[in-house]
């Protein structure tokens, strides 16, 4: 089996315990999943299968969409709802403009400090595990883009709905704490579930019974996605037979090994290119020049079969 499932987490469970459900139910040991989501998070997290896993990291680094509760008056440590709480002050109401334009401050290129509770290493070791020993360690501030900020819902006077469509590397908990800051009221996340991990999206993920049932009656690969399907966007290459053994071995593709060799004239260099033999997808590549700078050929960078 080799494909990438759309799993719907459900709150409660690890990333990793998924990536342990599947595991166990399609009895696959190479399964690897494309991004954590916090235990009490739910929503969108492919899990990639077999030789899928090859492409974890091009899924990695698509855009994320999230829909978050922040919950103002409230600062913890860990920046959610279920830390220790370090400050709290009454709410009455939220300013609505001073919210908005506080909202328009981080959308663009921001600085964010990851949260202590998290799973970053440094020196090494898991910020969380600084936090649990009450060790302190310096935390880097870390460069994301939110591309956008829409306020969903006024839950309650003191808590809003929001959906925010940033980049990788994105911690939610630390726009909600972040926000809050700039409101002056302070803040943190009470809810969180992501609905899109580009190309991937809640209305078309599954549940784990969904992903059982389905593998008790040998109907699993049904749902998966193919690890083509990720790079819809890229150019196509077809390749001669007598090229294939070549490109399999990592080595760059020339316009003689190629069936449509026009594609390396009529695009620039480091455009994205996929590599086919017939209708068998190999991988991936870019198209470069030459030393000199004189002639175009596809590098490769991966190979998925």
């Amino acid at each position: 089996m080799n494909g990438i499932i759309n799993v719907l987490k459900p709150p409660g469970m690890t990333s990793h315990d998924v990536i342990y459900f599947v595991r166990r139910t399609l009895k696959m040991k190479k399964v690897g999943h494309t991004g954590t989501l916090d235990p009490e998070a739910a929503g969108v997290l492919p899990v990639c299968v077999g030789k899928a896993t090859k492409a974890v990291q091009y899924i990695t680094e698509k855009r994320k969409r999230y829909i978050a509760n922040i919950k103002f008056g409230i600062v913890t440590d860990t920046y959610d709802i279920y830390g220790t709480i370090l400050e709290q002050k009454q709410v009455d109401r939220l300013d609505m403009d001073k919210l908005k334009n506080a909202l328009l401050m981080f959308i663009g290129n921001i600085k964010q400090k990851p949260p202590i509770y998290s799973a970053i290493k440094v020196k090494g070791k898991k910020l969380y595990e600084y936090a649990r020993n009450h060790e302190t360690v310096e935390v880097s501030e870390r460069e994301v883009e939110i591309f956008d900020i829409k306020i969903l819902d006024i839950v309650h006077h003191d808590e809003i709905m929001i959906d925010v469509l940033c980049s990788k590397g994105t911690y939610i908990r630390s726009l909600c704490h972040d926000i809050g800051i700039e409101m002056g009221v302070g803040g943190c996340m009470s809810q969180l579930i992501r609905t899109e991990s580009t190309p991937f999206y809640i209305e078309d993920s599954h549940t784990l019974e969904e992903i059982s049932k389905l593998a008790e009656t040998g109907q699993v690969e049904g749902v998966f996605k193919t690890i083509e399907g990720l790079f819809d966007d890229y150019i196509r290459i077809d390749l001669k037979n007598s090229a294939r053994i070549s490109v399999l071995n990592g080595n760059h593709v020339y316009e003689q090994g190629m069936l449509n060799p026009e594609v390396l004239n009529s695009h620039v260099e480091s455009t994205n290119i996929k590599i086919y033999n017939s209708d068998e997808f190999l991988g991936i590549g870019n198209i470069q020049y030459d030393f000199q700078g004189q002639r175009k050929f596809v590098k490769i960078n991966n190979i998925f079969i």
